[in-house]
């Protein structure tokens, strides 16, 4: 392979997208999700980028990973999207500012724990402006 086919597979690699944020209808309104429909949460313990959630609180809400940058999609909003590093050295999506979590018994189309406090916090289904949904 040619030096110019390497840096080519190279910089696409280190541009390749990562996770697919987009926002879906729920009983709670819009909300964001991840590309298969399963909405993500805010933990309102949380008062910055960094995750509070580690251990048995990260078995109930796990993390949303990402690989590279998260991509917005069907009325998410890029300028919203981020990621933070856990201790781990993982990235965690973000979005409008605060660290995005799966609720582990939710499934597509399903919300069980919007508005629930656990783990010393209050956990949020997230709208698309980036606040939590009331």
């Amino acid at each position: 392979m040619s030096a110019i086919a390497i840096l080519v597979l190279t910089l696409l690699s280190a541009s390749a997208p990562g996770l697919r944020i987009q926002a879906v209808e729920s009983d709670y309104g819009s909300v964001i999700a991840d590309g298969r429909g399963e909405a993500l949460y805010l933990f309102g313990r949380e008062k910055g980028r960094q995750s509070e959630c580690y251990g048995a609180c990260a078995k109930a809400w796990p993390p949303v990973l990402a690989k590279g940058a998260p991509l917005a999609a069907h009325g998410a909003r890029q300028e919203l999207l981020g990621t933070t590093r856990r201790r781990n050295g993982k990235l965690q999506v973000t979005y409008a500012g605060n660290p995005l979590y799966r609720y582990v018994h939710d499934s597509p189309g399903e919300i069980l724990c919007h508005d629930v406090r656990e783990f010393g916090g209050l956990w949020l289904v997230v709208r698309p402006s980036g606040r939590p949904a009331p």
